[in-house]
């Protein structure tokens, strides 16, 4: 007859109950091996377009490092006064990683460059020219250094206020680069008044407006790059999948931007997903709804 396991065995003698509680509080406290983990790889961009090196982090998915496969890229970019880094300070590396643990979504990577104040256009004087950087500098960077699927099926551009103009901005000039595009709370204005406040609300755009579009605000610059405006011409981008949102009590009156592009949209005849939900702005509003974006890019990368 084959010997009883060791660990029947263990229980066979400790019948006592107090003693087989102390066995199940060891048990309890015991670290099992996990899978592999997702990993955030930050480094630094040496830029010949903008003189100096720009920092980022790339989100790698679960098993990355062990595996040979390609993967998607998704460049989440950031709202104003945040940096490469708010994405995992905030809530969005818990977001993506949980929904790849529940299943929702499968794997794919996360590029997540620091846009500063650029709105990431290039400025109005020609000295930043961050969206040049995106296209020509950042994109083939990361496709050669990690593991992606360098096509436009497989490339997506999310963001937050700055962020959403910037995605939108982007998908919308450079559709062939991008498959899909979201955007959440994106910065949307349609008309400036004339003459522009000082103060106030129009007061703090005109001030975070003037460096990447001109100081004083020129107006007709920033309408060329408002993706209000891009979207009155949507069989530029035709084959672009667009999903966006906005908090209806938005502390900046972005929902009334988001309203009007999906009305422009709507009008048109172009399809994409539009919702406006409870809830305000920034990170509070983002840690409820991010996880629709990404589930959006997921789906499109896979159709």
């Amino acid at each position: 007859m084959r010997p009883l396991p060791y660990t029947v065995k263990l229980f066979r003698r400790v019948a006592n109950p107090r003693v087989m509680s102390l066995v199940c509080v060891l048990l309890a406290g015991t670290t099992f091996a996990q899978g592999p983990a997702a990993r955030l790889d930050c480094a630094s961009l040496p830029s010949a377009i903008l003189g100096r090196a720009v920092d980022y982090c790339v989100a790698l998915p679960p098993g990355y490092e062990t595996g040979t496969a390609r993967y998607p890229v998704l460049y989440f970019l950031h709202g104003l006064f945040e940096n490469e880094k708010s994405w995992s300070e905030h809530s969005g590396q818990r977001i993506w990683e949980d929904l790849m643990s529940q299943g929702t979504i499968g794997k794919f990577i996360v590029a997540l460059p620091d846009g500063g104040k650029t709105f990431y256009v290039n400025s109005f004087d020609g000295r930043v020219r961050y969206e040049d950087f995106i296209m020509q500098e950042l994109i083939p960077a990361i496709d050669q250094k990690y593991r992606t699927v360098a096509n436009r099926q497989a490339r997506g551009v999310s963001g937050t206020s700055m962020g959403g103009f910037g995605a939108l901005h982007l998908a919308m000039q450079h559709p062939d680069a991008f498959g899909s595009a979201s955007a959440h709370s994106a910065a949307l204005i349609a008309k400036f008044p004339n003459p522009l406040p000082t103060e106030g609300r129009w007061g703090f755009y005109a001030r975070v407006l003037q460096e990447p579009f001109g100081a004083p605000l020129n107006e007709a610059y920033f309408d060329a790059n408002n993706p209000l405006t891009l979207a009155e011409h949507p069989e530029r981008f035709s084959q672009l999948k667009l999903y966006f949102d906005c908090g209806d009590q938005d502390r900046y009156g972005f929902d009334e931007g988001a309203k009007l592009l999906d009305q422009i949209l709507t009008a048109k005849g172009f399809p994409h997903e539009f919702a406006l939900r409870p809830g305000n702005h920034g990170w509070s509003y983002l840690g409820q709804y991010l996880h629709y974006s990404l589930e959006f890019h997921w789906r499109a990368f896979n159709h």
